[in-house]
């Protein structure tokens, strides 16, 4: 296998209704797997959020990262994803996600840190674009002197990467701090008051509404790369749904969230 560039590939959007948290966990499980198998183009995933959540990563202890009773009174769904990385909390409005998937032979002879930094350069452009200086922080945070702006997490699986990408647009830091457990330590030296600080959402930076920002992020990713607007296949989305109603919602996957 050799390595290939972004232009050797024919790429594909993917921008459709909001969806349920568990079902964007199976549909990054399913996609993943389909160009992996060659069966999809590479493809760009925008993310739209039916719903707030909690996303914790592959490897995390679901009882050290997040406060359920806070979850569950703030109506708020976790989930886990298949790929590592740390808790995202999540809301509709306030959230900008997007995946990737490729073939293994994009990233093919990369170091995870270099291959984070490949696949993060045309978003941190696309920002640019909108007078937000960002750069890769690594292992997985892109960032700028304001503050941090998103955090990614990476996946190799059946000959392909996932790497998905979580933007904060805009952001309620109290109920964060209610939430994710991991906030309240990482800010008790702070104070609560600090919280937006560590996180500075787009809104804040770029003053226009959500949308604009993905207009302007799948536009730069046309421009760099070429990108041609594709839809869920039937059979991708039933085997997605599937696996949200099963996996992806069981007690096994998740862990024990009494």
């Amino acid at each position: 296998m050799t390595r290939t560039d972004w232009r050797d590939h024919e790429w594909r959007l993917i921008h459709t209704v909001p969806q349920s948290p568990a079902l964007h966990m199976a549909l990054d499980d399913v996609l993943t797997h389909e160009v992996g198998a060659g069966r999809r183009p590479p493809t760009l995933r925008i993310w739209e959020w039916a719903s707030s959540a909690v996303v914790i990563g592959r490897f995390q202890s679901l009882r050290n990262e997040v406060d359920a009773q806070a979850a569950r009174r703030h109506g708020i769904e976790i989930v886990r994803r298949i790929s590592g990385g740390g808790a995202m909390f999540i809301e509709p409005g306030n959230t900008i996600t997007y995946s990737i998937y490729a073939p293994l032979s994009l990233v093919k002879d990369m170091s995870f840190q270099e291959a984070y930094a490949f696949l993060d350069a045309w978003v941190i452009e696309a920002l640019g674009t909108l007078g937000i200086k960002a750069w890769y922080q690594p292992l997985n945070d892109i960032t700028s002197e304001a503050g941090k702006i998103a955090g990614a997490a990476q996946v190799h699986r059946g000959g392909a990467v996932l790497h998905h990408v979580t933007m904060a647009y805009d952001i309620d830091a109290a109920k964060m701090l209610d939430v994710l457990r991991i906030g309240r330590e990482k800010l008790s030296d702070k104070g609560t008051t600090s919280a937006a600080k560590r996180v500075d959402p787009l809104r804040s930076q770029t003053g226009l509404p959500r949308e604009a920002v993905i207009e302007r992020m799948i536009a730069t990713f046309r421009r760099l790369y070429g990108l041609r607007h594709d839809v869920l296949k039937p059979d991708e989305l039933t085997r997605a749904q599937a696996l949200a109603d099963g996996k992806f919602s069981g007690a096994e996957w998740l862990g024990d969230v009494a």
